[in-house]
């Protein structure tokens, strides 16, 4: 099955996948903020664990699971200070670099894909999911910082 092959070629070049995407991603000027406030080990890391556990990503994690990591990615990236718009071309740069590298690899041919479009499907629900509940984590990591400052105005 190419689903299978696919994961399986993805997962154990989840290094190399997370190094382009790095380098990608350092050659990019919409993540120029990102770059300078995030550490590139962390950006990595981050990279690989998508790259490498993605099986478990796609068909295992429930959707309280993507909630509970991305939800904690957003809170940090808001308080790391990161452009939200940063934030999601990043998100949506770590897809693309997955696209990229398995066209490289042949193996997103069109007749090869007609049987496997939930796989396809399962990777899509997955960015989107986690997007959105990165974008959760920013908002209330931001809306606790200004009810925070507003508090402490008040007291002045």
């Amino acid at each position: 099955m190419l689903a299978c092959r696919m994961i399986q070629i993805i997962e154990s070049h989840a290094d190399r996948l997370a190094e382009g995407l790095v380098h990608k991603l350092a050659g990019s000027q919409e993540c120029s903020q990102l770059l300078a406030d995030v550490p590139a080990h962390e950006l990595k890391h981050r990279a690989y664990e998508i790259y490498h556990g993605l099986s478990e990503w796609l068909f295992t994690k429930t959707e309280s699971e993507i909630e509970e990591r991305y939800t904690g990615l957003g809170m940090r990236r808001a308080h790391q200070e990161v452009p939200f718009s940063q934030l999601l071309f990043a998100a949506h740069a770590t897809k693309e670099y997955l696209w990229e590298y398995l066209r490289l690899e042949g193996l997103l041919e069109p007749e090869d894909l007609i049987g496997e479009m939930e796989l396809l499907r399962a990777i899509e629900r997955f960015f989107d999911q986690s997007l959105y509940f990165a974008a959760i984590g920013y908002e209330e990591a931001k809306s606790s910082r200004f009810v925070r400052s507003s508090t402490s105005h008040a007291w002045k």
